[in-house]
């Protein structure tokens, strides 16, 4: 590999840090007495802050070491969904029997296995503890709790019913689990279809065809064309093994640092609703993920406005995200809300006219609620279509990739049995 490739693959390597890091702290509460954990933030200062608002004054205060296979990582350290669905619900059912809010934490931290969530209930539990409302200690974490999560925690602790809105929170959030999922299984297969064919070929172009090139130069005689391009190939793929692998991985770390900035990101979303077969299914999941956030909010008596801003971070995809947040900029200029989303192309007509009659009829957070469970079934039946066409299409490419190196192995010896004969 030559020393450029070297210097910018370290480059990328080294440079691959996130917006939030995460800081282990010790220090002393108001008591005197000892504490520690973990905590996610921009620096050291703002950590430093956060404990302050907590009654806490930090001792000593770390960056968390984050190894090479965690700079490697394509994808950022988060809990389980499954972990904040089960606390949804069992906060759910220790707010019904009235016990106090503290008390609940104290009993979620103590039977929660998974040590980065129970880090987090226990900082809450900390903030509420010295005065913070539940919904504003949630917001401090929003890479757990969502912005949707905290305003209808906060829709909750207004009205007295705070059992009863995060019982509505889980139940939404599961639906939403299991369609995405559903979704990310039908993904899942093309791309694991790919990787196999890649490491077939690659196994074949590097190990298998130089056993049959010398087999091929004791035949003697005129190679088929096939061959000598396979032969060609394997010689390119030997010599220059190390230069592709390292020339993919800073191809990779290169496309992993454009996609986590904003342009890029957004630039992802856009690309998933063209592309052909897989695009339908990303515009409908992300129409089932916003009615049916966006039913529940006003079925909890969130404002539109409110419920708006925060459903928009919680779609999962920022095309669709910015379309959102511009129609609430014209709602709030008295705008109706189906005029403002049925001005957008990424917003089927059929979701601004049912949102319509909705506003018509008063009952927009029905209407919501009816529109998510028809996209929810849409996507179902969208991810099934799309397991159902890619399977063969990746089966046909396995074929030919795999399929062809072999054959044009054995021209050669087709040839030479066929001159015999």
């Amino acid at each position: 590999m030559s020393q450029r490739l070297v210097k910018l693959l370290i480059f990328l390597i080294e440079t691959q840090t996130d917006v939030m890091a995460t800081f282990q702290w010790e220090g002393e509460n108001a008591g005197r007495e000892f504490k520690k954990g973990e905590m996610e933030a921009p620096g050291a200062q703002a950590v430093r802050m956060r404990l302050a608002r907590m009654g806490i004054s930090p001792a000593r205060i770390k960056k968390k070491p984050s190894g090479f296979w965690k700079k490697m990582s394509f994808s950022a350290p988060a809990p389980p969904k499954s972990s904040i669905i089960v606390f949804a619900r069992q906060l759910s059912a220790m707010a019904d029997a009235g016990m106090p809010i503290v008390k609940c934490f104290d009993l979620l931290c103590q039977k929660e296995k998974n040590r980065e969530f129970r880090y987090v209930l226990e900082s809450v539990r900390d903030q509420v503890e010295r005065g913070e409302t539940l919904a504003g200690a949630l917001a401090g974490h929003p890479a757990c709790f969502d912005s949707m999560f905290s305003n209808m925690a906060a829709a909750g602790e207004r009205g007295g019913v705070l059992g009863e809105m995060l019982m509505k929170l889980a139940r939404h959030l599961e639906k939403r689990e299991k369609l995405r999922k559903k979704v990310g299984a039908a993904m899942i297969y093309p791309l694991a279809t790919l990787l196999v064919s890649l490491a077939a070929s690659g196994i074949i172009l590097v190990f298998v065809i130089p056993m049959f090139r010398k087999m091929f130069e004791d035949m003697g005689g005129q190679i088929p064309l096939a061959t000598q391009v396979v032969l060609a190939l394997s010689d390119y793929v030997k010599s220059g093994l190390w230069h592709i692998l390292g020339g993919g991985l800073v191809l990779g770390l290169g496309l992993r640092r454009f996609f986590r900035t904003p342009k890029g990101r957004l630039f992802a979303d856009e690309m998933k609703l063209k592309i052909p077969v897989f695009g339908p299914l990303s515009e409908k999941t992300a129409m089932a993920h916003f009615s049916g956030a966006m039913g529940a909010m006003l079925k909890s008596g969130v404002a539109i406005l409110e419920a708006m801003g925060a459903v928009a971070g919680t779609i999962g995809n920022r095309a669709i995200q910015a379309a959102c947040e511009t129609a609430r900029a014209e709602v709030a200029e008295g705008r109706s809300l189906a005029g403002a989303l049925g001005d957008s192309p990424l917003f089927p007509d059929m979701v601004s006219r049912m949102i319509r009659v909705g506003e018509s009829t008063g009952e927009l957070d029905a209407v919501f609620e009816k529109i998510a469970e028809f996209y929810h079934d849409e996507a179902d039946m969208a991810a099934e279509r799309v397991a159902s066409f890619i399977e063969p299409v990746m089966m046909v490419f396995l074929g030919i990739t795999v399929g062809g190196l072999i054959v044009s192995l054995y021209l050669p010896v087709f040839r030479m049995a066929s001159v015999l004969n």
